[in-house]
């Protein structure tokens, strides 16, 4: 039996494209015990949605003091409305044991990890080629040529970060990425630091030792 553990926070950055998305549900898939972080947001609810199932929806005001007050893990403004992680869901669900998954741009990741730094495991997703990247993009069939190139211009700034992550995956195949997302998320699980219980296994065993040679 594995020993109590306390769970990871996990970062998935990628430029638009790369198929962070892709792997961030591939991952969900793989083990339902994960969790995607819910975010907080000034802009109103859309038709159907809940709070605190598709965000924390809060007054500018009441958004603001969570700020202030230190209770957001990151925070960022995005066409006029603000957008954030609250910090009490995660530490609660980390500190159970579970694992929290953030699909976030650098900068995010650059706040987490300096909120959290012992708990997360950043992960890049970087495309095979400039090229692939871009054919996927069009190859979405949902934006226009603008918004293509607009993207293509962002994706240069996103990737010059990537080296501020613990790992980095090429995405020449999804499938073989995948493989590799779950590996790293493997090992990060198993790392001695992160299994509560082994001190007092091998106290135990040290115990047991001793008794033994009586």
């Amino acid at each position: 039996m594995q020993s109590a553990r306390r769970g990871l926070l996990i970062i998935l950055s990628s430029p638009s494209g790369a198929g962070k998305s892709t792997l961030a549900r591939s991952l969900m898939a793989w083990d339902n015990s994960l969790s995607f972080s819910v975010s907080a947001t000034t802009r109103a609810p859309r038709d159907g949605e809940k709070d605190g199932r598709e965000y924390y929806f809060r007054t500018r005001d009441a958004f603001k003091q969570m700020v202030d007050q230190g209770e957001m893990l990151e925070h960022a403004e995005v066409f006029g409305n603000l957008y954030g992680s609250p910090k009490a869901p995660v530490e609660a669900a980390i500190s159970q044991g579970r694992d929290v998954l953030f699909d976030i741009d650098w900068q995010g990741g650059q706040q987490i990890n300096t909120a959290m730094a012992d708990d997360v495991v950043s992960i890049f997703v970087l495309p095979p080629s400039i090229e692939a990247l871009e054919t996927r993009l069009r190859g979405r069939g949902q934006d226009s040529d603008d918004v293509i190139e607009a993207r293509m211009k962002k994706s240069r700034d996103e990737i010059s970060h990537w080296a501020e992550y613990d790992y980095c995956l090429v995405n020449h195949d999804i499938k073989e990425a995948e493989e590799q997302l779950r590996a790293i998320i493997t090992a990060e699980r198993l790392k001695r630091r992160r299994q509560l219980g082994l001190m007092d296994l091998v106290r135990d065993m040290n115990d047991e030792f001793e008794s033994r040679s009586q």
